[in-house]
């Protein structure tokens, strides 16, 4: 395994880049990283933002992150769910160990920012709103933890919105549900084929345009050049508080005869919360290289190099195919291009957060695709790192929505496999069951499903934390 620092002293003038093209694990569609990056006007090469006052001000609580995964929310109806253990704009912690290099002299940065995060429930008022905007008739009415306008069993239109904050909430447009025999495919578990051709950016804007506003998103950065078949799909990476975000997204589906034919994002405004001392570019992605390492150590061995390895010489380092004769992965190098002072959604005590972050545009090799990855910016004396895993295994419930005593809990399963949940109380924390009865004989299909059951409990949930039985790990609030 390599123990290279990063090289965060290379001369030279930063390119400004145009907005960086980002992955949303919220709407499983292509985002665009908005304007309004905070820039250096001049670079330090230690990168280092706040003082040694504001410092040790210690005037914030501390945030106490949530394990990582915790703020991946996955998008409803995907049938591959996001790996496990990701956050959004984080590494891969399966993958092999990576070592990011500055191509330039890195940003100070703010010296402070604060925190946003959605608080309290969604009213009802809130969602007829949105479902104007979207052209549902009806009135909202309450399905277990949400809001429900429209028809669940097509063919029409139905908006689901969480009544807890921060407000997620999915619209499809519906078709009547076919039975479905179990262990065999059935025609509407297919992907829809483009029967026709997308709209343009320009019209697929314009149609997007009444439900961003009815979201608060009306002057988000927007990018409509994402295709799914013949759907456009509508981007809005709103600003807030002036900075970038990421993680937090709206995407508008727009079908070819330039309706809106789905999307999702969150509906309750987002609140400024406590100020925290900021690092700069430059410390944060010695924090990103020192976690990248800290996940090598820990590699696993995957038997071997997928082609022959050279009799004579060692496998290339670089080679991400080859493991060396200590079972690690080999390290893996990429450019760091430019590093933009932003917003990255993260979970702190189970609630997402919007925590001040670096947003670092990287590139493997010249020429290869260029992705983000983001490392928080809060001065590490102020942020409680999450507990290691737990050795008994995955999470298996995501999230979950409360509303009183309803506790509704989304979790990934199989096609062919039926699920109930439970729930075991106490007066600090309800554990959540999930319970499997898998097909007996037959084939069955491998397709992920995002599910969700609900539980009625003996008392509101109230302040009490939920924790998955199966990991002991918390579970996030969707």
């Amino acid at each position: 395994m390599s123990t290279e620092r990063p090289d965060n002293d290379v001369t030279g003038p930063r390119r400004r880049r145009p907005p960086l093209a980002v992955a949303s694990v919220a709407a499983a569609v292509l985002l665009a990283g908005g304007g309004g990056a905070y820039w250096a006007s001049t670079a330090s090469g230690d990168g280092g933002g706040a003082d040694s006052t504001a410092r040790d001000r210690g005037s914030a609580p501390v945030l106490a992150l949530d394990a990582a995964g915790e703020g991946s929310p996955a998008t409803p109806g995907d049938p591959s769910p996001p790996p496990p253990g990701i956050a959004p704009g984080e590494p891969d912690p399966g993958g092999p160990p990576v070592v990011y290099r500055a191509a330039g002299q890195l940003p100070d940065g703010p010296g402070e920012a604060a925190v946003h995060r959605a608080t309290g429930t969604v009213a009802a008022a809130e969602v007829a709103r949105l479902a104007k905007a979207l052209g549902i008739p009806g009135t909202p009415r309450t399905v277990d933890a949400s809001w429900v306008v429209g028809d669940e069993d097509g063919p029409g239109a139905l908006l689901k919105v969480a009544k807890q904050a921060p407000g997620t909430w999915t619209f499809a447009r519906t078709t009547p549900a076919e039975p479905c025999e179990r262990g065999k495919m059935c025609a509407n578990q297919s992907p829809p084929e483009a029967d026709g051709q997308p709209v343009g950016e320009k019209a697929a804007k314009a149609a997007a345009a009444p439900v961003l506003k009815a979201v608060g998103q009306d002057d988000a950065a927007l990018n409509a050049g994402q295709l799914m078949g013949d759907v456009r799909v509508v981007n809005a990476d709103p600003k807030v508080d002036g900075l970038p975000t990421y993680g937090w997204s709206t995407g508008v589906q727009i079908g070819p005869d330039g309706e809106v034919a789905g999307g999702s994002g969150q509906l309750k405004a987002l609140e400024k919360g406590d100020t925290y001392p900021a690092i700069g570019a430059g410390e944060a992605l010695e924090q990103l290289n020192e976690a990248s390492r800290a996940r090598g150590d820990g590699g696993r061995d995957i038997g071997g190099c997928a082609t022959p390895v050279p009799l004579e010489g060692e496998p290339k380092p670089s080679d991400p195919q080859c493991v060396p004769s200590n079972g690690k992965r080999a390290p893996v190098t990429q450019t760091v291009e430019d590093a933009v002072f932003g917003l990255a959604l993260r979970y702190v005590d189970g609630r997402q957060t919007l925590v001040p972050s670096w947003l670092f545009s990287v590139r493997q090799g010249p020429g290869g695709p260029e992705s983000t990855v983001t490392q928080i910016a809060v001065a590490p004396e102020f942020v409680e790192k999450p507990a290691e895993p737990t050795p008994s295994g995955d999470r298996r419930a995501t999230s979950y929505a409360a509303d009183g005593r309803t506790l509704e809990v989304t979790f990934w399963g199989g096609v062919c496999s039926t699920y109930t949940a439970s729930a075991e109380e106490s007066a600090g924390q309800v554990r959540i069951s999930i319970a499997e009865e898998s097909q007996k004989g037959g084939a069955c299909i491998m397709i992920a499903k995002e599910l969700k059951r609900t539980v009625t409990l003996d008392a509101p949930l109230g302040d009490r934390v939920v924790i998955d039985a199966e990991s002991g790990a918390r579970v996030p609030r969707g």
